[in-house]
């Protein structure tokens, strides 16, 4: 089973401070390809910070991206995982909970984030490893057989 470190791995994780403006945080969500942000006050995770957010609480509310505080909009309730989870359980919190992202603990500080698509990666590739493994086992002829039978 492939735990939550391996795939969240040794990437870096991006992070806002809770002062941040809308705008910036946008922009270093787009800067590394992530559709979301941990909103952090010193050490601690307070918040996380998604497209739906800009989309739902900023865009649509009206919102100026640039007057407007992460903190005002961020989502609260967040879902974790601790570090040493397998990817199941992580993922079927994750559809449980209807959320794109998962914020990854080690011992209660931030470790890492890893998106619905980094689970389903791994899972389809759990699954074809799998899928292989059948597959040999299914079309394995042992030798002495093989010679029994004159291939």
């Amino acid at each position: 089973m492939i735990s939550i470190k391996a795939i969240a791995g040794d990437r870096e994780t991006v992070t806002v401070a809770r002062r941040t403006s809308v705008r910036d945080a946008a922009r270093a969500m787009t800067e590394h390809q992530s559709g979301a942000v941990p909103v952090v006050d010193s050490s601690r995770v307070v918040g996380i910070f998604t497209e739906r957010d800009v989309m739902g609480r900023v865009v649509a509310a009206g919102l100026d991206p640039q007057q407007t505080c992460v903190e005002d909009v961020m989502s609260t309730d967040l879902v974790v995982a601790d570090i040493a989870e397998g990817y199941d359980a992580c993922l079927t919190r994750m559809q449980q909970a209807r959320v794109r992202h998962l914020l990854v603990l080690n011992a209660g500080h931030l470790a890492g984030i890893v998106s619905l698509r980094d689970l389903l990666v791994a899972d389809a590739n759990e699954k074809d490893e799998a899928i292989t493994m059948l597959n040999a086992y299914l079309h394995y002829i042992p030798a002495d057989l093989q010679t029994r039978i004159g291939k």
